[in-house]
Formats: C-alpha cells, structure tokens, sequence
C-alpha cells in the first residue's frame, strides 16, 4: 500500500492535521519537540498496531481528550484503500474502506513499515528481548499469520509461570498432570517459533552485511548467532529436566523467550566490543535488511520511516543513507536539515501546528562535520 494522506484527531500534541505524502521520497523538517516523530508514529500505528515507542494506547490521546482518530489512504492493486483507528482508553477499534474488523488483528499486513528511530540503537547495545521483538516483528510483517504463534507463546509462557507460583514449589498430582499439558503446548509453539526465527536469521543475514557495507564503506561481515535457551537436542527433553527448577523458581526457564540472538561484526562482538558509530550502522543495517527481505518476499516495498535517523549518524553515512533508499516511499524526519545536495521528491516544514510544504524541492545542505555535535563515540582501540 502506498501512502497518500494521513488525518490525525487528537492524536499526541495534534488537535488536527492532514497531510499528503508524495509516493517517493519525502522530508519532514523542522526543530526538536514540534511532533515529526508523533506523526511517524501514527503512521506505524496504522500498519502494526501498536506505537514503535512502545506507548500505551492512553498516551496517545491528546491530553484533555477522550479519543483520538488516525486516518489514512492509500493506493493498493491500483485501488484505493480507507484505514481508520479509534483510540480509546484501553482499546483500538479499526476498519478498512468502512468495514469493521473481526478481529483488530485483520489489520496486519493492510500497510507494511519499516521504521527506524534513534531508539534502534538498543537492538545491538540492550538485552536479548528487543532482539527476539525484531525477528518476532519481522516473521509478522511477512506473514500476519506468524503474530498468532507469538500471541500463543505468550499466552502458554504466562499460564505456566502462573500454575509454578500457585504450586509454592510442590506439585500435587493434580497439578502436575496440568503442568505436561502446558509443558506440551509450550514445546509446540516454542519449537515451532525457534525454527522460523532460525531460518529467518539464515535468510537475512547476507542482507544485513550488504546494507552495512553500503553504509560504512566497508567490507564487514555481519554475523549472527541464535543461541536457544536449551542445550539438548530436543526441546521437550529439556522442559522435563528443567521441571523441578522451574517449580523451586516459579518460572519457565526454557523456550524461545528465553533465547537470545548475538551479532559480530567480523571477530568482535557488536555489544561489548564495537564503537557507537558502529553500532548505529549495525542497527539501521538490520532494518534496511529487513526491509529487503520483505520486498524480495513480497514483491512490494514497505513504506520506510527513518525518524531523526541523520543526527545518528556522521555525514558521510549519512549521505550514503540516502543516496542508496530502496525504491519505493520513504519518509525521513530530520531537525538538522539534509545532506548537501540531497533533492526529495517533497519537504514538508513542521511550523509547529501544521507542515507547510516547500514550494520547489531544491538540494538541501546539512551542517559541516565541525558544527555538527560529536557522538563522543570511540574506535576499539579507544582513539577518537
């Protein structure tokens, strides 16, 4: 689906705004704090359901209101396609071209984004869990079906760990024979889940370590390691030695929420070991090789959102960035202008309340290396 308005009503800091995107390449410009980002997130709202900030839906409601609205229209298979989101404290009711959803599910798969934040930075320096939620997203945007198996993880994850409290480390009879039928059930969604991620990874690799030889200007391998929670050769084995510890801590230790995904950038592990600049690359790598993947998959490009994304990076990769987006929309935010000579097929300026575009896109400039802040970002040997 190919972006062409979006209608806010109360959304965030909007009390109203309408916007038109052109199907290419579109800068949003202007200062810290006026809402470019709020407006992103609206558009991710649309596609995923949820706020890739993560919000709650409550905080998306301006302040003093009781609902917010995010309306959008596309073009898809050369129709036009309505998408409508009510926002309401503890729910989101939708609809497509007036029709009420089943299922707020049904959504999924309507509009495809790839959204990249200055946040991203966490796939590679934080925990394992933003890691498996990248790969988890990824499977979904490639089949809105996989969303299923990860609600059934979750569900089967929870209603274990809550029989292990309920026992106080001691199982009766009783409830020992519910505990194999959640043990079952997790082994099914969990090896099942484990083998689609594994073969994604082996898929999107390659991609991830093109996209970040493109930005950094060099030859870099990307690798990844997919370590599960269990060291035995079948899952079920391991839920059942695990047992009488996961009863003493009242937890599920084994299965996929468990597992973690370790990148090297060559011999170096890109958390501990790889400069922030680095890392940076590495995580807006991953997105774009995600991005690709879906393209090749399913033959048409998501829509692409790089939120502040240039005041991440030195300008060099910057301009690179840019100068290499993957056909189809894209939308960048950007409180630092652009890279010179970069020409848009459309600048919207954010004057605070509304974007005004520009009468003729022309080349942008973006501040010098030397005005520019520094990252404080060190190389492995610790030179600046």
């Amino acid at each position: 689906m190919q972006l062409s308005t979006v209608w806010l009503k109360d959304f965030r800091s909007y009390e109203e705004l309408e916007v038109e995107f052109h199907p290419g390449f579109t800068a949003i410009l202007g200062p810290n704090g006026v809402g470019k980002t709020n407006l992103l997130e609206a558009i991710s709202l649309l596609a995923t359901l949820q706020s890739f900030r993560r919000a709650p839906t409550e905080s998306l409601i301006r302040r003093g209101a009781d609902r917010a609205i995010v309306r959008a229209t596309g073009i898809r298979d050369d129709r036009e396609v309505l998408v409508e989101l009510e926002l309401a404290k503890g729910r989101v009711r939708a609809q497509v071209n007036r029709q009420k959803l089943k299922r707020t599910r049904d959504l999924l798969g309507a509009l495809r984004i790839t959204v990249f934040a200055p946040d991203d930075l966490a796939l590679v320096k934080d925990g394992p869990g933003i890691r498996r939620d990248f790969v988890d997203d990824l499977l979904v945007a490639l089949d809105p079906q996989a969303d299923a198996v990860r609600s059934d993880l979750d569900r089967v994850v929870k209603q274990r760990n809550a029989l292990l409290r309920q026992s106080s480390g001691r199982l009766d009879e009783a409830a020992a024979m519910t505990l194999d039928i959640w043990d079952a059930k997790l082994v099914a969604v969990g090896e099942h889940l484990t083998v689609r991620r594994e073969n994604l990874l082996h898929d999107l690799m390659p991609l991830v370590s093109a996209a970040y030889r493109q930005l950094s200007a060099e030859q870099t391998e990307v690798v990844a390691n997919y370590l599960r929670s269990w060291s035995t050769e079948s899952m079920a084995d391991a839920v059942a030695e695990a047992r009488g510890s996961d009863v003493r801590r009242g937890v599920t230790t084994v299965g996929p929420h468990r597992d973690d995904i370790r990148l090297r950038l060559e011999d170096f592990d890109s958390r501990t070991e790889a400069s922030q600049g680095e890392q940076r690359t590495l995580a807006l790598a991953l997105r774009l090789a995600g991005h690709q993947l879906v393209t090749d998959r399913l033959g048409e490009p998501p829509l692409l959102l790089l939120d502040d994304v240039l005041s991440e990076l030195d300008p060099d990769r910057a301009r690179a960035l840019l100068n290499s987006l993957p056909p189809g929309q894209t939308v960048v935010t950007s409180a630092s202008g652009l890279p010179e000579g970069t020409v848009p097929d459309q600048i919207l300026v954010h004057s605070g309340t509304k974007l005004v575009p520009e009468a003729s896109p022309s080349p942008c400039n973006m501040p010098s290396p030397r005005s520019m802040p520094s990252d404080g970002a060190e190389t492995r040997d610790g030179s600046p």
